[in-house]
């Protein structure tokens, strides 16, 4: 014990000894060694306190004032060794803490900062130290007022030196001391007030901030930081608690608005919200700060994706901690932050998605009266939202779309509170379903693709059915270029087919999902699957086990709503192509299923029993349209499900009815509609029976054979039916027979039969013909005239179903003998062509083409049948194919002849490749469905590569873009823009400069003179030359098409190429301007180099890259690299290629007074708008032009900002018109006020502002006169003019007459605004 008291005794003399000594050589700045601080730290640790003031005491009687001590512990504290400045920050605050200390001579604002430093500098090396030592020790977490008094502790050791240079030394121990200064720290603030000592509060809430930022992982000393924290916003002698608060707060918010969600973001949130906001709650000076906090984060939220999706969560943490008050007050916050600048805008879209979802009640309005409405927050947040859908950026129409499609899906489901609130918000008007179809077709993928989504949750919410508007464009969406889009269109209009499955969303349905399946995009294929399963197959399976119900009085009333409008809708010619490839599909993969074939027996034998039960007559019966389709597709792949007997007894009823047909002739007369329906079912039965051949047994399957070619025999049946016989008596002879041989020889057998047959009736067809055409010269009898024509014209059908029979036969049987066939034919297609008849009939002068068309149409696709399967026969006859296409005035005959073109092209490619120029003049051909069928043609063969892409077809198929027709059109958009951006991407950049010679049949340039080749005399049939504003747009539709299939590189190559092949071309005299055409060709060079698509834009990866807000990290840098690569290029190429070409041009269509001078101004003007600040460097070589285009520059801006001013003065008073009334005078001048604050303050929009309000306040004012009401300038002191005419009423003699005549006949004054 004596000991230690010696020890304490020691160590008190060495600390006034280093403080004399310091004091006396008047250096009070020199530090205190490590062994004073740590022996002073000792005795305020373990001594008694009368030790303590024993040393205050010493420290007087020595003459020492306490600054002798503070100077030297300051400066220690700014030491560079980290451990020493802790070490006497340390001592410092535990001096404050012991008792009888000189407080306010200790505590000063210098010494407080240096405390401050020393922590700062220690931060660094915290990092140094391992994270595991960051723990509090045992004995650091006690207080002084803890220790044990009849303890004593250690004396520490002694330091042999100065701290080492080492920064590991220098750090060692920090992770220690600094819990320990904090804890210290925070009992001295229990005890001195901040509120006195200026700058304190400050510098105090930064270091602490850094300690909370710098340490993540200790956990220890983020809770004192918190506990110091709290002290000094809770505490009012720290000063004003609102200040305090919101500097807290504002050192804070960089940790709340961490990109990743760290741990130290983490703690600073939840010390907001469980010590700031229930602190709030009693203090209102708290409070304050705690409101602006949500709003101020929101004004420095970042703008990237994932940044700002962490600050709305941040945000929204500390919102749902807050009062009700407190969150409607942040809401109306956000509402207004959508009426701010971009980033503001698209924070708002996401937080008030945030805000709804986490209120869900806030959408329940119903129970609240009429005029509150407007004060339920949520309902103006949602509104607010919609109104954001039409913003004018991309990302955030996109992110509201999406936003209100999710929230779509938190509306409960009560009806009523769903009108009210449609109604609210303005979704049950006409305004919302066009809101959806201008963002189903926007520009932008990401917009059209959350448009889509919106659509799909708000089909249910709605309540009635969709729109006409919004299924065309859904349908319409399912053609997008981008397969995200095409899979959102396509679940959006299934879910519309599937909550309303009425007419016109079964229609638009079946015509835009099933022909996804030949789509590109695997996916789309199966999806397509399984929608057609679902809405189709899965519905029509739930009728296989139905039964007639007593008061049935309906087919409809039976079965599923709208199950017939599909089934229906699949007859369709377009649908039905689809239709069989998804059965087709669903068929290999075992998914049709047995329940769906026997639901179609069903319908039909409910439809029989239903109108047998009203005793009408079976003959007028029809089964339910396209059930027998259907099931011809089905049964394919479940044939054991097909009742044989089912088949069977509506064979018979159906022959029984052709027989019917037969006895009243109706075969003359074309027969009663129902005929027509019969003659499908006949068709669609025989392909069921076919299918399910295998299963038959062999005596009705010999029977049914036999019955088939007695029918084919009498060569009396419908086209349609031929067919289909053929092919149903050739499956039954294939899968009958026991060997493949076996099935040949059989087929061949009544083949041959059939052709025999067939020839005979064409042969004595052609006699008979023939006689009459010689008798026609003898002048017979008008009976037997009409008799005889009777006779022929039952020949004729009997002769084209005979044609037509022989061309389905060789089909199924190349193998035939056609000898005696092909001069009959070669007759028939010649009849008009005397130099190319057969030597046998060489004295025939009849035309049939004239006599009888559909058997000359007819002989021309059976004998192109018959050049399919005989390759010498297709070499002799495909050249009269060419010739009768070009020459035919028939729609008919033409569109035959093109289809089999296009299968000589896949079967003979080699023979039709020198014809492709001739068969590419179909797509200009004056009939329609011909133009459309030979642009499907030739796309399939260039898709297949039988056809490449050169020549005149390129260019001429660029013409179907501007076609009359606007489902060729709709073709043309999808083969371009799709198929062949994807098959050949560089075809639009290698044809571009051929195509505008080509389209305004300019033949200067040298490609175009060698594409036309020798054919000038129809070049004029595609080229779409003049200059009106027709044949311009046209033109300009084209290019734009083409230009949007460019990459920005080759963009930039196709400038280049325009100045160098057109408007050097121009300059240089090759290019004839005073020619038409090649004015033309100047000017769209001109009109394109000018047009928005020629523009290089930021590079996106590709298309799909619009789909996310703002694109990956990575990504966008290297593509934010290659944009400004091709920028600077563009840049270089504009000042030393494009300038020099443009100056030298203007000086030539100057001296020709050229009407292109305009529009030469005009595309300088666009290329150069982007360098304003260059334009003197630029145009360096011509002053004069430099002039010209900036005042051009100016005189355009000038007019876009009246626009602008004038279209926001237009919204702003539609939405005045809505509020009530305001005194004369005030409410104009609010608008332009409004005007102002929303367009900003720049200067030509500032002043069209000005002029806008002046001329309204002049147009006032004039208004105002004319009333005759008082004015300014009537309340002015004016000269008055005194009458013309004396007192005696004689005129005065001093002014004119006509002059007083003028001012009488003066106009009032009028304003110019519309009435």
């Amino acid at each position: 014990m004596e000991d230690d008291d010696a020890d304490e005794i020691e160590t008190l003399s060495s600390i006034l000894s280093e403080l004399e000594s310091s004091h006396g050589r008047r250096d009070d700045e020199s530090p205190l060694s490590e062994r004073s601080i740590l022996g002073l730290q000792s005795l305020l640790d373990a001594a008694p306190d009368n030790a303590v003031v024993v040393f205050w005491d010493r420290l007087a009687a020595g003459g020492l004032p306490a600054s002798a001590l503070l100077r030297p512990l300051s400066s220690s504290m700014e030491d560079s060794s980290p451990r020493l400045a802790l070490l006497a920050a340390r001592a410092y605050l535990s001096l404050l803490l012991s008792p009888a200390s000189p407080l306010f001579s200790l505590f000063t604002p210098l010494s407080f900062l240096s405390l401050l430093r020393a922590i700062r500098r220690s931060l660094k090396s915290l990092t140094l130290s391992s994270p595991a030592s960051a723990e509090l020790p045992l004995d650091a977490s006690r207080g002084p007022s803890d220790r044990r008094r009849n303890g004593r502790k250690r004396k520490p050791p002694r330091p042999a030196c100065r701290a080492s240079t080492s920064p590991m030394d220098q750090a060692s121990g920090v992770p220690e001391l600094l819990p320990r200064v904090l804890q210290l720290l925070d009992s001295v603030l229990c005890r001195v007030q901040l509120d006195g000592t200026a700058d304190a509060l400050k510098p105090l809430v930064e270091t602490l901030s850094g300690i909370l930022s710098s340490s993540s992982s200790h956990h220890g000393l983020q809770d004192l930081c918190f506990r110091v924290l709290y002290s000094l916003v809770s505490k009012p002698e720290h000063g004003d608690q609102t200040t305090s608060a919101i500097e807290v707060l504002r050192a804070l918010a960089p940790m709340i608005m961490s990109p990743v969600k760290s741990p130290s973001r983490a703690s600073a949130i939840a010390f907001i919200t469980k010590m700031l906001v229930p602190l709030g709650y009693e203090n209102d000076a708290v409070r304050k700060a705690l409101v602006c906090l949500p709003r101020f984060l929101s004004i420095k939220a970042p703008e990237k994706s994932e940044p700002r999706a962490c600050a709305v969560d941040s945000i929204m943490e500390i919102v749902q901690a807050m009062r009700e008050e407190d969150r409607v007050g942040f809401a109306g916050f956000v509402v207004k932050m959508t009426q701010g600048k971009s980033q503001l805008r698209l924070l708002a879209v996401d937080l008030i998605l945030a805000l709804l979802t986490s209120s869900p009640n806030s959408f329940v309005v119903k129970e609240l009266p009429q005029d509150s409405n407007d004060n339920v927050w949520g309902v103006n947040c949602l509104r607010a939202l919609i109104q954001r859908c039409t913003d004018s950026a991309t990302v955030i129409r996109a992110r509201a779309l999406t936003n209100t499609a999710q929230l779509l899906g938190l509306l409960t489901v009560d009806s009523d509170s769903d009108s009210h609130l449609w109604d609210l918000i303005g979704m049950g008007k006409v305004g919302f379903s066009d809101l959806l179809r201008s963002r189903c077709q926007d520009d932008k993928a990401a917009v059209r693709k959350a448009a889509l989504l919106l659509v799909t949750k708000s089909i249910k919410l709605i309540g009635r059915p969709v729109e006409e508007v919004i299924l065309k464009a859904l349908s319409s969406a399912c053609s997008d270029p981008l397969v995200t889009i095409r899979k959102a269109a396509i679940i959006a209009l299934s879910e519309a087919c599937r909550i309303y499955p009425d007419g016109s969303v079964i229609t638009e349905w079946l015509h835009s999902v099933p022909r996804l399946i030949v789509d590109n995009e695997t996916s789309i294929q199966e999806d397509c699957e399984n929608l057609f399963q679902e809405l189709v197959l899965d519905r029509i399976s739930l009728a296989s086990n139905l039964n007639v119900e007593k008061d049935a009085t309906t087919l409809e009333s039976l079965f599923p709503k709208g199950l017939f409008d599909l089934i229906k809708g699949t007859c369709d010619s377009e649908v039905a192509i689809c239709v069989r490839k998804i059965c087709a599909s669903l068929g290999k993969k075992k998914k049709i299923k047995v329940s769906v074939v026997r639901s179609l027996q069903n319908m039909i034998k409910i439809s029989e029993s239903l109108w047998l039960s009203t005793d009408k007559s079976i003959e007028k019966w029809t089964a339910p349209p396209g059930t027998w389709q259907l099931l011809s597709v089905v049964s394919l792949f479940t044939p054991k499900a097909v009742e044989w007997e089912f088949l069977h007894h509506h064979w018979h009823l159906l022959d029984k009815v052709i027989q019917e047909e037969h006895g009243k002739n109706n075969i003359d007369d074309g027969g009663e509609p129902n005929s027509f329906m019969w003659a499908g079912d006949r068709v669609h039965l025989l392909q069921t029976i076919a299918n399910v051949s295998l299963e038959l047994l062999p005596e009705p399957a010999a029977e049914l054979a036999c019955n088939l070619l007695d029918r084919l025999k009498n060569f009396n049946m419908n086209l349609n039916e031929v067919d289909a016989h053929v092919k149903a008596l050739k499956t039954l002879c294939k899968r009958k027979a026991a060997r493949a041989e076996e099935g040949d020889t059989l087929v061949l057998k009544w083949v041959q039969q059939l052709l025999s047959k067939a020839l005979e009736i064409l042969d004595n067809y052609l006699s008979d013909v023939q006689e009459s055409s010689k008798n026609s010269f003898h002048t017979p009898q008008n009976r037997r005239k009409g008799a005889r024509d009777s006779s022929i014209s039952k020949l004729t059908l009997k002769a084209v179903t005979a044609a037509f029979t022989i061309g389905s036969s060789i089909i199924v049987c190349p193998s035939a003998n056609i000898q005696g066939i092909v001069p009959v034919l070669h007759t028939i297609i010649t009849s008009e062509n005397s130099e190319t008849k057969s030597r046998k009939l060489v004295g025939s002068t009849v035309s049939f083409k004239e006599l009888a068309p559909p058997l000359y149409i007819h002989s021309w696709v059976t004998m192109g049948k018959m050049c399919l399967v005989d390759d010498k026969l297709a070499k002799r006859y495909i050249p009269l194919f060419v010739q009768e296409l070009e020459r035919s005035d028939d729609a008919a005959l033409r569109n035959n002849i093109m289809v089999a073109m296009t299968d000589f092209c896949v079967r003979y490619t080699a023979l039709v490749d020198c014809y492709i120029h001739k068969i590419t003049m179909s797509l200009r051909d004056s009939c329609e469905v011909v133009r459309r069928q030979t642009f499907i043609l030739l796309s399939q063969l260039l898709q297949r590569d039988y056809v490449k892409w050169r020549g005149v077809l390129f260019l001429r198929f660029l013409l179907s873009l501007v076609d009359e027709s606007a489902k060729i059109r709709h073709l043309a958009d999808f083969l371009f823009g799709n198929i062949l951006k994807a098959k050949a991407p560089l075809l639009a950049y290698n044809s571009f400069i051929e195509a505008i010679f080509f389209l305004n049949d300019c033949s200067i340039h040298p490609l175009n003179n060698e594409s036309q080749g020798g054919l000038n005399n129809r070049s004029q049939l595609f080229s779409i030359r003049g200059s009106d504003e027709k044949s311009r747009s046209q033109r300009m539709h084209i290019y734009v098409s083409l230009l949007r299939q460019m990459a920005p590189e080759h963009l930039l190559a196709t400038s280049a190429k325009l100045c160098a092949e057109i408007l050097a071309a121009a300059s240089d005299g090759l290019l004839n301007i005073d020619d038409v055409a090649g004015l033309s060709v100047l000017r769209d060079a001109l009109e394109i180099l000018a047009c928005k698509e020629m523009r290089i834009q930021p590079i996106r990866g590709s298309d799909s890259a619009e789909m996310d807000d703002e694109g990956s990290e990575g990504g966008g840098n290297i593509n934010a690299a290659r944009g400004r690569v091709v920028t600077q290029v563009a840049k270089k190429n504009l000042i030393q290629i494009a300038i020099p070409i443009f100056i030298e041009l203007k000086q030539l269509l100057e001296s020709k007074n050229s009407p292109l001078t305009g529009c030469l101004m005009e595309c300088l003007r666009v290329l150069l708008k982007d360098y304003k600040s260059e334009i003197d460097e630029i145009l360096v070589a011509d002053k004069q032009l430099q002039k010209e285009l900036l005042y051009d520059i100016q005189k355009y801006e000038a007019a876009k900002a009246k626009s602008t001013v004038a279209e926001a003065i237009a919204n702003v008073q539609r939405s005045e018109s809505y509020r009530s009334p305001q005194p004369n005078g005030q409410n104009s001048t609010g608008i332009y006020t409004r005007v102002a604050e929303k367009l900003g303050t720049q200067g030509k929009i500032a002043s069209a502002v000005a002029d806008a309000a002046a001329k309204a306040k002049v147009i006032s004012m004039l208004k105002e006169a004319n009333r005759k009401s008082p004015t300014p300038l009537r309340a002015m002191s004016v000269p008055k003019l005194k009458d013309s005419l004396g007192s005696a009423g004689v005129p005065s003699s001093r002014r004119p007459q006509n002059v007083l005549e003028s001012l009488r006949r003066r106009q009032s004054f009028e304003s110019d605004e519309g009435e």
